[in-house]
């Protein structure tokens, strides 16, 4: 079988979280790695083992190259995909897919015009419990869902000291823990549930209204520590935390809370469905546990099986069920169904993964969000 080669732009957290999974997918072969300059590309390139650096202008002139995985800040995400998108080449593109609608907009009508496997980087779709409440609720095993309960909470910006790109708007767009995290609280939210978003009431708080920035570089999640000297004091104007209520088409009513400050929580996505049978809880740090809450009955623990688990959501299961999966694995899944659709050469009509259709959807929804907290008021999607 022909190999599909990609290339990697941006080698910061996420940079490499792709290419560990690509390499667990047969007949695809990460070629090459973007950098901002030569010099760090070849850095890059030979730390990971790649054998081909280059800047993102020279990669779109290698004709060798079948896709390209963006994950680069937020400001260069429109520039960058519409390039590799005229260039002829598939793309999957980190979230957001940009950070204006008329950006990502453009995006999603040129992708269709050149007929090209678009895709965004919503992987927490793709733990296996997601898409098995997903079929469970098409199943009718949740009945009419009541209510949804949802929160994504982490804890890398707990401290004055800590610091990112992501809080600076000029390269992440006008929200941060929303449009970072909470997008894919959103979009599970509406995956699992088969309900649409109509309407939002939003309010942000910035914990930190100055923050230490460091005068070195420091990688997301790198946990290093700097001297006082290495720092200087910068305005925040991005939340820390948000909580956003929420009115579906069916009638329904949901909250999420997103916090980037809660201590101890390094990566927590948990949501609750509620439904007229039964009651769903998935909770991101015990990704292999489904929990089904009952009135009448015994509350039940579903744990990932492939044995137990409906076929939609074992085809997401590499191991045996006892050989817990977790993050990387969701990555590895979602990459499995787009390199499918490359090796057709096109974009599917009903697309199994995250399309910058999906992508536009959670701008339209994160700006909404910003909106309503401005207005402190009730605004349609």
């Amino acid at each position: 079988m022909k190999k599909i080669n990609a290339a990697i732009v941006g080698t910061g957290f996420i940079g490499p979280a792709h290419l560990e999974a690509l390499r667990r997918i047969p007949n695809v072969e990460v070629t090459s790695l973007v950098e901002v300059n030569q010099e760090l590309a070849d850095q890059k390139a030979a730390l990971l083992g790649i054998s081909n650096a280059y800047t993102f202008d020279n990669m779109l002139k290698d004709e060798s190259i079948d896709v390209v995985h963006i994950c680069t800040p937020n400001f260069l995400h429109f520039r960058q995909a519409k390039a590799v998108l005229e260039a002829g080449k598939h793309v999957i593109c980190e979230k957001p897919l940009a950070v204006k609608i008329e950006e990502a907009e453009e995006l999603v009508s040129l992708a269709a015009q050149k007929g090209l496997v678009n895709a965004v980087h919503f992987n927490l779709r793709y733990y296996p419990v997601v898409r098995q409440m997903k079929s469970m609720r098409e199943s009718g095993e949740l009945g009419e869902v009541y209510a949804v309960m949802g929160s994504y909470l982490q804890d890398w910006l707990f401290l004055q000291t800590d610091y990112n790109w992501r809080l600076e708007p000029d390269k992440s767009g006008d929200s941060r823990a929303i449009a970072d995290i909470g997008s894919h609280l959103l979009d599970i939210t509406e995956y699992v549930t088969g309900l649409k978003i109509t309407e939002v009431l939003a309010d942000f708080s910035t914990v930190h209204k100055t923050r230490l920035k460091p005068l070195k570089e420091i990688e997301t999640y790198s946990g290093k520590m700097l001297s006082m000297e290495d720092y200087e004091e910068v305005p925040i104007n991005t939340e820390d935390h948000a909580t956003v209520l929420l009115r579906f088409d069916n009638g329904s009513k949901g909250s999420i809370t997103v916090s980037q400050v809660n201590a101890g929580r390094k990566n927590r996505l948990n949501i609750e469905i509620a439904g007229s049978k039964s009651n769903f809880e998935f909770n991101s740090e015990r990704p292999n546990e489904l929990w089904i809450g009952k009135r009448e009955t015994a509350n039940g623990q579903l744990m990932k099986d492939p044995a137990l688990f409906n076929p939609e959501a074992a085809a997401l299961i590499s191991f045996p069920g006892g050989h817990n999966e977790g993050f990387p694995d969701t990555s590895k899944q979602m990459f499995k169904e787009v390199y499918a659709a490359v090796r057709e050469g096109k974009q599917p009509k009903n697309a199994s993964f995250p399309t910058f259709a999906d992508g536009l959807r959670e701008l339209i929804i994160g700006e909404r969000i910003i909106e309503s907290n401005k207005k402190q008021a009730w605004v349609k999607i």
